[in-house]
């Protein structure tokens, strides 16, 4: 059997389980992707008021405060399901108006800020619109593009290790036991980023032939999709030049930055459009916060030891409560040695350029609601130092890793509530005092209607398990582990 094969499998595999614990958290990006879908506009006016990062720009209309990369790939499957959800969702607000029932509603949510948006939603007649716009984005985009990240780590690993058993291993490791998993529940641009970063890595020679302009165009699309994709592409670039060699770094630096070109000049393009400044960025125009401090750029300092820690250690969203596992990464010599100082020196770069950048900003402080997020783009580049050095370490250590963060990640995926003091303790005492979860089943237990009782059901939960396990029986039926080779 073939590693490509397997890669096929994985994918729908991966796809099928984040598809089954998709959230449904309205981020802001999704905004965008719904009004360039509807509109093929950059202006949000009609959800006004609906997120607190959407703002007026005086005679700009409403925009997003982020970069547009993750809203315009979500635009592509909403657009694509756009008829059966404006179907669905005027059938529906006939319905209500034929009822007569003119408050949403009871919504029994935790979160004020949660029943506060679904009240505004039902009244608009935007819930059912969003709900399902929020699954065709997860299900369209994000989950592919997380899966195919999981792939491709399998395809690399089977390469750089030469075993693919062991390969598979860890790259259903990355997929389920990193906060990978976690993040995908709902459009998320950092995942994205680490999975787009991860890919132009990989397309500087980590499978084979290098390939500069394609590891540009992905490293622009990291940008695209948030500034912090700078320091990403800044590291992938100059190992691009490194790899190249003195006689041929210029020519190689010249594919990287024409292939990093397009998406740039996107975002500069959708900048102008949305702000009259192509060089500005949303967070310029975007009104203040009350509990951002007034010192350096919209909450961006320099890096700060309060912040720094945080990023490592707090149990809401540091990289080692969120996932164990990252430990082994700060044992470099087994990636080092099997990589090389140049790819070795990449992945640590991207990694201590993000946290460096990350300790200056003061929005760090909502974390502790949202859960790891801020970090994100580091998943995969941390990761693969901690392959190696799993590989490396003995099986008992290795396995007590993976284990505790395939469990942690596990229930950080099924109830993802990290802000009642405990941190990603809160996930894990959900599932031994209630078992196992979906997040959409959670959401639609909650709201007042006929179908709370079969949503909220410990059954339909079961019931929903067994069959994503048919699936998953049903596409590696026929595959032997002897198949895998060494």
């Amino acid at each position: 059997m073939s590693s490509r094969s397997i890669a096929v499998r994985l994918f729908w595999s991966c796809w099928l389980l984040y598809a089954l614990h998709f959230a449904t958290n309205i981020v802001r990006d999704l905004y965008l992707a719904v009004a360039i879908g509807d509109h093929a506009s950059f202006r949000v006016d009609e959800y006004a008021g609906m997120h607190p990062d959407l703002f007026e720009r005086p005679g700009h209309g409403w925009h997003t405060g982020g970069n547009p990369g993750s809203s315009m790939i979500a635009a592509i499957p909403y657009t694509a399901a756009r008829p059966l959800i404006s179907a669905v969702a005027q059938r529906v607000n006939e319905s209500r108006r034929a009822s007569g029932r003119t408050e949403p509603p009871a919504y029994e949510s935790p979160w004020p800020l949660a029943r506060k948006m679904y009240a505004e939603a039902w009244r608009r007649g935007l819930d059912v619109k969003l709900g399902l716009a929020a699954f065709a984005a997860q299900a369209g985009a994000m989950a592919p593009i997380s899966a195919a990240g999981v792939a491709l780590m399998f395809l690399f690993l089977a390469r750089t290790m030469g075993s693919r058993r062991t390969a598979l291993v860890l790259a259903i490791l990355y997929g389920f036991a990193t906060p990978v998993f976690f993040r995908t529940g709902t459009l998320n641009h950092n995942v994205m980023a680490a999975q787009l970063g991860f890919g132009s890595f990989c397309a500087l020679g980590s499978l084979g032939r290098r390939r500069e302009a394609l590891a540009g165009a992905l490293a622009g699309l990291c940008v695209l999709l948030d500034y912090t994709g700078v320091f990403l592409a800044a590291p992938l670039g100059l190992l691009c030049i490194w790899q190249a060699g003195r006689d041929g770094g210029a020519r190689a630096a010249a594919k990287f930055a024409a292939g990093a070109t397009g998406p740039v000049l996107l975002l500069w393009w959708y900048q102008w459009c949305s702000f009259g400044h192509p060089f500005y960025p949303g967070q310029h125009w975007m009104p203040k916060l009350e509990w951002i401090e007034e010192t350096g750029f919209r909450g961006l300092n320099l890096p700060q030891w309060r912040w720094a820690w945080r990023l490592w250690l707090d149990p809401a969203y540091g990289l080692l409560p969120s996932c164990p596992l990252f430990v082994a990464a700060l044992w470099p010599k087994p990636a080092w040695r099997a990589l090389g100082a140049a790819r070795a020196l990449c992945l640590y770069a991207v990694v201590g350029g993000l946290w460096l950048f990350l300790s200056g900003l003061d929005y760090n402080a909502i974390q502790d609601n949202t859960g790891i997020r801020y970090m994100a783009p580091a998943f995969p580049f941390l990761f693969v130092p901690a392959a190696f050095a799993l590989r490396a370490m003995p099986h008992v250590a290795a396995s007590a890793l993976a284990g505790t963060s395939l469990l942690i990640n596990w229930c950080l995926a099924m109830y993802r509530d990290v802000e009642r003091g405990r941190g990603v303790l809160d996930p894990l005492m959900d599932l031994f005092t209630s078992g196992p979860a979906l997040p959409a089943l959670t959401t639609l237990s909650r709201i007042e209607g006929p179908w709370a009782a079969w949503a909220g059901s410990s059954w339909t939960v079961a019931a929903i398990y067994v069959a994503a396990w048919a699936v998953l029986w049903r596409i590696w039926r026929g595959v032997r582990w002897g198949d895998l080779g060494a």
